[in-house]
């Protein structure tokens, strides 16, 4: 159960800046012993260092360096894959690794608590820092999220990986898909779920272990990584200057990375400039208004680079041969060139299953900051995700001079032909700041509901702009473990677009934080007790759904606290203790 009366602070994303190097040649299996001989069955794992050396800054302005040391596990023979997932909220988190052998597949279960949640595997990495003296300055053990931070190690290794590009952070996530394809190697680095580590400009020897639990379910040798540490320490001021005389590729060992509190890959940061918000999708995204959650380890952390004009800065993604990244700007989504024609039909194939996930990043807020002084506001995140079979997909089209747009469904046979469609309401172009793409009207509502589940308070946000922000559940039917349009920047157009598709695409969920005044509930004028927040997707019924049943959730609170001072206690909803 949590009490909370502030809004959740925000870290900002950190992305890491070591590639994968010229690697070393892998380490072999370890001879197994009998207890080991079934974790012998399965892809060769081993652990290695991309570069004998690296070198890190330390920001006086931070609370400390972020080692990011270059380890990789790589996996040979077959490919890593493990899938996680839980029956309900009221299930544990279970782990599975499905082995290829012959041509055949098998499913091995891991042991029970192996995971806790769908962040990564715990404890996986247990990393050493060492002075020049040989005394230990640090220690830690970090998680590892298989799908981080992937490369490959071999010319004829296939060219793109297949596996999702970042481990998932949404508390209400169910099933995941955790991969290294063979001939690549994933970073055990942490990314943004570490925590930086206070050590003084110097030279040190760090040493990264797999832990033993997993080199014994995994077979992988007991080899550590050895890798020498410099670590500069550089302040934002005169980093500045330094950087404006580097080469613009030298940077990379000599700076912050990229994303984190905005400092610049071939740049130096300036405290103006902000970082990419964060949310709780698939990775890093530049959505504005999405999820409190820190984002997931991005998929490459060099693809997202930082670009200043002046203080202020420029953002520019993208992504580089052979690099495909959850921090992408992904590419639009391009509509039908013209209006539909014929007669508008629904026919019998298959179609998008709308789902809510409970609210969750549940805060109290004042109007202060609003311009709205005296006020209390219940601030959440909500998330309505697509359980397939099949896309949602929506077309809106302009008629020259409308404000807004007429919206349609459409309907695809199994081998991806269209053979239907169907009108399904508007859009309409949102200006506010913030947002300034266009929505798709009645795709959600929410609404704060009494102890005997009457409305008690409706939010104002019913218009949404679809992005694939978040993996809910990549173990369903047709799940795409690859979407494209994870990023507001590209997914909903332009004021002067004559056409726009947006897309929700099976297994992803776009998760909105209503936490502006019109969105988040107004609870000001309402007494203390419980109540409960309603995610309600397709309220209106306009899109069709193999199941329209399944579309409300709900999550309790229980409000407390005086005018101007008020509380929310949330609690547990089974086994998910997050507010």
């Amino acid at each position: 159960m949590t009490t909370t009366r502030t809004n959740r602070p925000r870290r900002p994303l950190l992305v890491g800046t070591t590639a994968v190097a010229a690697m070393a040649v892998t380490v072999g299996f370890m001879t197994a012993a009998p207890e080991q001989a079934k974790a012998a069955t399965g892809p060769k794992l081993s652990l290695i260092a991309a570069t004998g050396s690296v070198t890190l800054t330390s920001w006086k302005e931070e609370p400390g360096v972020y080692l990011d040391l270059g380890t990789y596990l790589t996996a040979e023979g077959t490919p890593l894959e493990l899938k996680v997932t839980r029956k309900s909220y009221k299930d544990p988190v279970t782990i599975a690794q499905t082995v290829f052998e012959g041509g055949r597949t098998t499913t091995r279960t891991l042991p029970v608590g192996t995971v806790k949640d769908f962040s990564g595997l715990p404890g996986f990495a247990e990393v050493t820092v060492t002075d020049k003296t040989g005394k230990v300055v640090a220690s830690r053990k970090e998680n590892f999220c298989p799908n981080n931070a992937s490369g490959r190690v071999r010319p004829d290794a296939p060219a793109t990986s297949k596996y999702p590009e970042s481990c998932p952070t949404n508390p209400f996530t169910l099933g995941s898909v955790w991969g290294i394809e063979k001939g690549w190697a994933a970073n055990t680095y942490a990314g943004s779920y570490t925590e930086p580590v206070k050590l003084a400009a110097g030279t040190y020897t760090a040493k990264v272990r797999v832990a033993k639990k997993y080199r014994d379910l995994f077979g992988i040798a007991d080899k550590p990584a050895t890798v020498k540490v410099t670590i500069e320490e550089r302040s934002w001021e005169n980093g500045r200057a330094a950087a404006a005389s580097e080469h613009a590729g030298h940077g990379a060992g000599h700076q912050a990375p990229a994303a984190h509190a905005g400092h610049g890959a071939g740049h130096a940061p300036t405290p103006a400039q902000a970082a990419a918000p964060v949310t709780s999708g698939a990775g890093p995204s530049y959505n504005v208004g999405h999820g409190p959650l820190k984002a997931a380890p991005p998929a490459l952390p060099w693809a997202l680079k930082v670009q200043q004009t002046g203080r202020a800065g420029v953002q520019a993604a993208g992504d580089g041969t052979g690099q495909t990244d959850g921090s992408r700007q992904a590419p639009a989504l391009t509509p039908r060139s013209a209006r539909p024609t014929g007669a508008p039909s629904v026919p019998d194939v298959p179609k998008p299953d709308l789902r809510s996930l409970p609210a969750y990043g549940i805060t109290i807020s004042d109007g202060g900051g609003q311009n709205v002084p005296g006020k209390d506001y219940l601030a959440f995140s909500a998330n309505v995700w697509n359980a397939g079979p099949a896309q949602l997909v929506v077309d809106g089209f302009r008629s020259p001079g409308k404000a807004k747009m007429d919206a349609y469904q459409y309907f695809y046979d199994a081998k991806g032909k269209q053979v239907g469609y169907t009108p399904t309401g508007t859009m309409e172009w949102d200006p506010r700041p913030g947002h300034v793409h266009w929505h798709f009207t009645d795709f959600a509502s929410y609404r704060l509901l009494k102890a005997d589940r009457k409305e008690a308070v409706r939010s104002g946000k019913e218009a949404f702009c679809l992005a694939n922000t978040d993996a809910v559940d990549y173990t369903v039917k047709n799940a795409n473990w690859h979407p494209f349009n994870t990023d507001l920047s590209t997914a909903c157009g332009q004021e002067n677009s004559i056409s726009v598709r947006e897309v929700l695409d099976v297994g992803s969920g776009d998760t909105y934080t209503q936490d502006l005044p019109g969105q988040s509930f107004d609870i000001t004028d309402l007494p203390n007790g419980t109540y409960y927040i309603q995610v309600l997707a397709n309220p209106a019924k306009r899109l069709k759904e193999t199941d329209l049943n399944n579309n409300s959730a709900l999550r309790k609170v229980v409000l407390g606290g005086t005018p101007g001072r008020r509380t929310v206690t949330v609690p547990a909803h089974d086994l998910v203790n997050a507010n």
